[in-house]
């Protein structure tokens, strides 16, 4: 059983006891803490916070104790129910509320949940303010208020359809293309709220048929909920049975997609973004940027458009921060997140989907003819198990000084650029491991270099 209470917010199990599992007293105590940054930072007004949630089991639960809480702290609460991560960050903005819940534990099994705070703009808190956030649950300090002072509650379910009618209307999404192109789609949304949002979206898209497995919003993930190719079997199945051009699949919460080729054959999360700006850096030359982790395929089309590729730290904010900084027209995460900033700056399954399927319908090709257009890589993912106290930072440090001729990015641990692949090192924040992803243009040269870092960190230990 877990809880990890850190800058990115709060996560955990849920069940056990308090201060070692998402319980409601966890949950309470979070959610006190999160009302009083926003009082903070918002003196002398009243305050309105809009939630929403996936489909997990626990969600109601955690639902009812967060807006109880809210309510109790004088916050008025803005419930859209059943909904998408992108969704509430757009919904934010709309209602002028100064802060806004996702509770979902993104990809992570049915047991987990968590709270994802957002600030006025509907993105994600930075890792200052969630240092301020964390203080205030510290110091277990909070101020409730009177009877005459709860806040109220409204409930508005209407924001799933205005988040679709924002896509439709991007000027990069091609309703009519997408209508001439016919499209067979599948779509699995591991009984979460894709499940509501995605057919209907792709109804509003007009393909022409549209089969759905795993739609129904219950909870109960059919399998592991993260979507990588070992989890696709039954979505490539069906979408051989069904002679379909393209299988889709969301995670729970809708903020990462991955595509499923008419073959069967998996697209690859890491090429959903590189579609996705090609896409747009062909029609719309400019930068992008993905974290360092990321296929270095992105650059390569975005330069290839006229464009410059930069990368950032790990993490969603981080993206975004540096999509800020150099004006970027498209970014994201290698794990098929997509952020498109002419909509709003966050992870995004509807308005990815919705670019992804224009650009296919544009470019009248198969899927598999689509994958194979694009530079070929392949990425290894390792980690490192260490003993507690181990000074990771040492560690690196000594790789780096073994490398010295080597082009190097220490933004975030350490990234070596060999000539036609790369190695990247960073060490977790909740658990003492460090990280090993590797990059080559094949599986087994990918395999092998991320071996012989984890070899050569486990020789300085």
């Amino acid at each position: 059983m877990t809880l990890i209470k850190s800058i990115s917010g709060i996560r955990g199990t849920i069940g056990g006891n308090p201060g070692q599992n998402l319980t409601p007293v966890d949950i309470v105590e979070s959610i006190s803490a999160y009302g009083s940054w926003l009082k903070t930072n918002h003196l002398n007004k009243k305050i309105k916070v809009v939630i929403g949630r996936d489909a997990r089991i626990s969600g109601e639960m955690v639902e009812n104790i967060c807006i109880g809480t809210l309510q109790a702290m004088g916050i008025d609460v803005v419930n859209i129910g059943l909904s998408t991560t992108p969704t509430v960050e757009i919904a934010v903005p709309l209602e002028n509320a100064d802060g806004g819940i996702i509770l979902t534990a993104s990809h992570n099994p049915k047991q987990w949940n968590a709270l994802k705070l957002l600030n006025n703009k509907g993105e994600f808190i930075s890792a200052e303010d969630g240092k301020q956030l964390l203080s205030f649950i510290e110091k277990n300090q909070f101020s409730f208020a009177s009877v005459e002072e709860l806040g109220i509650v409204t409930f508005n379910d209407n924001y799933i359809d205005e988040h679709i009618n924002k896509v439709l209307k991007l000027n990069h999404v091609d309703v009519n293309a997408i209508k001439e192109a016919e499209l067979s789609v599948v779509i699995d949304a591991v009984n979460s709220t894709g499940g509501i949002v995605i057919p209907k979206l792709l109804k509003a898209l007009k393909c022409k048929e549209i089969t759905e497995i795993y739609c129904t919003p219950s909870g109960e993930f059919p399998h592991n909920p993260e979507p990588l190719a070992e989890h696709l079997e039954d979505l490539s199945n069906k979408v051989k049975e069904k002679n379909a051009d393209l299988g889709i699949v969301v995670d729970p919460d809708v903020d990462r997609l991955a595509f499923v080729c008419e073959n069967g054959e998996v697209f690859g999360e890491e090429y959903t973004l590189v579609a996705v700006a090609d896409h747009i850096t062909g029609e719309k030359p400019g930068n992008s940027v993905s974290n360092l982790s990321s296929t270095r395929a992105l650059a390569d089309v975005t330069i290839k458009n006229g464009g410059k590729y930069y990368a950032s730290a790990v993490g969603e904010v981080n993206v975004v921060e540096m999509m800020k900084e150099k004006n970027a027209v498209i970014g994201g995460e290698g794990n098929g997140g997509v952020i498109f900033p002419e909509l709003h700056y966050g992870r995004d399954a509807l308005v990815g989907i919705a670019l992804f399927i224009t650009y296919l319908a544009n470019k009248k090709l198969k899927m598999s003819e689509l994958k194979s257009s694009f530079p070929q890589y392949t990425i290894s993912k390792n980690k490192l198990s260490l003993s507690k106290g181990t000074n990771i930072d040492l560690l690196l440090d000594n790789i780096s000084k073994k490398y010295k001729t080597v082009k190097q990015n220490k933004i975030d641990g350490l990234k070596l650029e060999f000539d036609n692949e790369w190695v990247h090192m960073r060490k977790s924040n909740t658990e003492p491991i460090i990280r090993i992803y590797a990059e080559s243009q094949n599986e087994k040269s990918a395999h092998n270099l991320g071996e012989r870092f984890v070899e050569e960190l486990k020789s300085l230990i």
